[in-house]
């Protein structure tokens, strides 16, 4: 994009207040690169380097077994090093974004900054390299000595024409990807964009009219991979400072402008502009004008993309044309073009399959997934991202969004199908289920864990009751248990507002196709499901009438008597309301089971450094003994419907008998009860957090241990211990929640917080029909 500037197109502000802002956001930027370190980026080991066989695997002598094995096979080195994870951000600082040749000093917090992007949407690991020379040949003469080093090179901020020969002459002499973001990362935005904006105008990308403003890099490169898509390169006129580029032009031309110039009598960019399809603006601020945009063809799509203002704002733009579609370069307006929809994946991809290059059939792979991700429903990640608006393909909604989930799910796999199919592709993969749930993993933690659990429940379809149909979080998990075939849900609500949110959202659900709605003004059971209510809580003051009214407004409630009823195999309930609401309407209809004393819940954390149970966080306040003892039981059950052996840890303040208050000597009993009932469940205790998750720490103090390794469901003494836990380290530890999930009631129900989101309410109702199984089979 230009680095030039205009107050043209930008929103109104004072001078005062603009000043103070720009001055608010240079100090808080200031703060943001220097505390706690300084910089962006650290390195971080990958494995343990705790004691002397640690270091002696790490560096001498056992790492001459990796160098001896790539001597033997180079490809080994994928296997051996982080080299196929690794990507150099390579600059020399001569044309930084709205700042100009900076020098390559100065350019490195940029540089910092692209390297964040790689990690935090793709987890590719990047070295920022800032070259001190503008000369060509050292440049590429230091970047080719690298080639040992990396995966792929990203060029990034170098200045044209320099930029094309040095990707040129780099891409003839290495053997890796070596890719200038500013012009195919660009490229590849602008061409999704563009698939788009023609397929809502109705019109084809071989049958259009498009003018260019711009000759630089990022144009050229944007009009070279639409060519390559099938864009007719003799309707393509091409403007820059000088005019438009025609046949015998030597005023400002190279080899690379010199490919679209023209046999034309046009010399400007309002000589060209009329009946245009498309204007692509990759150049300066207010170079066009709204009588220009008046007199492009119908439906014209207009890219104006130059930052921070662009070539024409599209306030002036929809002044004079209701049918012109816009997109620009900046985030306060609909369809922002932003380069970080494309590169990390695409490397992504491109690594992963050890990719020799990236070639136009991998770039155009990429268009197709950007765009085909704008066609479907938004997620929730997106609509939280953006202070909940939803989102929903049309004028302003063209191409995804940077916080898109599916960008990494889509992106990397149709890149390293078409690195494979192209011939360029050094380790194809072999499965691609697996690829596409390495992904998952990466955006979903839950992803892995909760792979038994999803195969089970698509193994077996459940009805799970959802009484807030109406929900925007339970739609959008609507349309992936429907996608998945997770479950079948029964949504509870009306008709016509489910109907109205489904469109509202985008989604891709069909009114009785995969899922039941069931609306409580027109229930065909009502009055089986108010006589069971009325049969069940009339000795606790419930009228025929107040029943009435309870399953005609209370959800939760006619959920509940469809669970006991055997119209549904369970509940998730609790995207809005108080839990303790939800839970008092399940304990007074399902009920609780009469081999154990109370309810309680579990919630399963996942962290970076493994997957630990939690209990009993959310319901008894004070648990007994005994009750401890049986929520332990349960929650054993739980862990090993997640494929994991159980490991129990009692904690307490009290570490193996040093207390004799009364927590620690009830934590001490709830252990010798499970002990006695269950000897083949693995539970120690009372004991520290610390000595429960670390075998060095507890064999200090008690080596006869009742496990080895690490506990992995910790039951605290109390609702605050508990609840305490759980939050601190869903904040401090980066861990994610899955849960709550309740114990104890005649039948499988649940109870989401209202902060659980899209995923959180998949994984619960995963969960509810591996419960409904289960109860089926008498396994509960």
């Amino acid at each position: 994009m230009s680095d030039q500037h205009s107050d043209s197109g930008s929103k109104t502000l004072n001078p005062t207040s603009e000043q103070e802002a720009q001055e608010s956001l240079a100090e808080a930027a200031l703060n943001y690169h220097r505390y706690p370190t300084p910089g962006k980026l650290e390195i971080s080991a990958t494995k343990n380097m705790l004691n002397q066989r640690d270091l002696a695997l790490a560096y001498s002598p056992g790492v001459a077994a990796a160098c001896n094995e790539i001597v033997r096979d180079p490809l080994m080195v994928a296997e051996m090093t982080a080299r196929s994870n690794l990507v150099a951000v390579i600059t020399n600082g001569t044309a930084v974004l709205g700042l100009g040749a900076i020098g390559a000093l100065a350019s490195k917090p940029v540089m910092e900054g692209k390297a964040v992007l790689f990690k935090k949407f793709a987890n590719v690991d990047v070295f920022d390299l800032e070259l001190d020379t503008t000369d060509v040949d050292r440049f590429c003469e230091a970047v080719e000595l690298l080639e040992p080093t990396f995966g792929g090179i990203n060029l990034e901020d170098i200045k044209a024409p320099e930029c094309f020969i040095i990707e040129k002459r780099l891409r003839e002499k290495m053997n890796i990807p070596v890719f200038h973001d500013d012009q195919h990362g660009t490229a590849i935005v602008v061409a999704a964009a563009i698939r788009n904006g023609l397929k809502v105008a109705g019109k084809e990308l071989n049958d259009i009219d498009l003018v260019c403003s711009g000759a630089g890099a990022a144009a050229l490169a944007c009009l070279n991979l639409l060519v390559f898509m099938g864009l007719d390169k003799k309707r393509v006129s091409v403007c820059d400072e000088h005019g438009v580029l025609y046949e015998g032009r030597n005023n400002n031309m190279d080899p690379y402008k010199a490919v679209y110039a023209r046999d034309t009598e046009a010399r400007t960019l309002d000589d060209v502009i009329g009946d245009a399809d498309v204007f692509l603006g990759l150049s300066a601020p207010n170079v066009m004008t709204g009588e220009q945009v008046a007199r492009m063809a119908a439906s014209p799509f207009i890219l104006a993309l130059a930052n921070p203002d662009p070539e024409i704002s599209p306030a002036v733009v929809h002044a004079v044309r209701d049918d012109a579609i816009m997109a620009t370069g900046r985030s306060d307006y609909p369809n922002q073009v932003n380069n970080v929809l494309c590169f990390p994946f695409l490397f992504r991809g491109a690594l992963d399959v050890g990719a020799t290059e990236i070639n136009g059939e991998m770039q155009a792979a990429a268009v197709e997934a950007i765009a085909g991700i704008a066609n479907k429903e938004a997620s929730d990640v997106v609509s939280a991202a953006y202070g909940g608006k939803p989102f929903r393909f049309g004028r302003e909604y063209l191409i995804p969004k940077p916080f898109d989930p599916r960008l990494m799910m889509e992106i990397p796999e149709m890149v390293a199908r078409a690195a494979m199919a192209s011939g360029v592709a050094t380790r194809p993969i072999q499965d691609f289920e697996a690829y596409r749930r390495k992904l998952s993993e990466f955006i979903f933690r839950s992803g892995l864990i909760m792979k038994p659990v999803f195969e089970r429940a698509q193994a077996d379809t459940q009805r799970i009751v959802l009484p807030e149909g109406e929900s925007l979080r339970v739609l959008n998990a609507v349309q992936i248990l429907v996608d998945d075939a997770i479950c079948h849900p029964i949504l509870l609500g009306r008709p016509e507002g489910i109907q109205a949110k489904i469109e509202e959202l985008g989604l891709r659900l069909t009114m009785g196709e995969g899922f039941t709605v069931i609306d409580p003004e027109n229930n065909p059971h009502y009055e089986q499901h108010v006589d069971a209510y009325h049969r069940l809580m009339e000795r606790a003051g419930v009228s025929p009438r107040y029943a009435a009214n309870v399953i005609r407004t209370r959800m939760t409630a006619l959920g509940a008597v469809m669970v006991r009823e055997g119209q549904a195999d369970a509940l998730v309930c609790g995207t809005q309301g108080a839990y303790a609401r939800h839970l008092k309407y399940l304990c007074d209809v399902i009920g609780i089971r009469d081999d154990v004393s109370d309810i309680s819940a579990l919630m399963l954390m996942i962290l970076d450094k493994g997957s630990v149970f939690l209990t009993d966080t959310h319901v008894t306040v004070n648990p007994s003994a005994e009750e401890l003892a049986e929520t332990a039981f349960m929650a054993s059950k739980i862990v090993r419907r997640f494929g994991m052996v159980p490991k129990i840890g009692m904690l307490s303040h009290s570490n193996f008998g040093s207390r004799n208050n009364e927590s620690a000597v009830k934590m001490r009993t709830a252990r010798k009860l499970l002990a006695e009932r269950h000897p083949e469940i693995a539970v120690e205790g009372e004991m520290h957090a610390d000595a429960a998750l670390s075998q060095e720490t507890r064999d200090r103090v008690f080596p006869n241990a009742g496990f080895a390794g690490a506990a992995n469901l910790l039951v605290m003494p109390n609702l605050d211990a508990a609840n305490i836990a759980y939050n601190m380290v869903k904040v401090l530890g980066d861990g994610v929640p899955v849960g709550p999930m309740l114990m104890g009631l005649n039948k499988p129900a649940h109870v989401v917080t209202e902060s659980t989101t899209v995923r959180g309410i998949v994984n619960l109702c995963a969960i509810a029909a591996v419960d409904a199984i289960d109860y089926k089979a008498g396994l509960e």
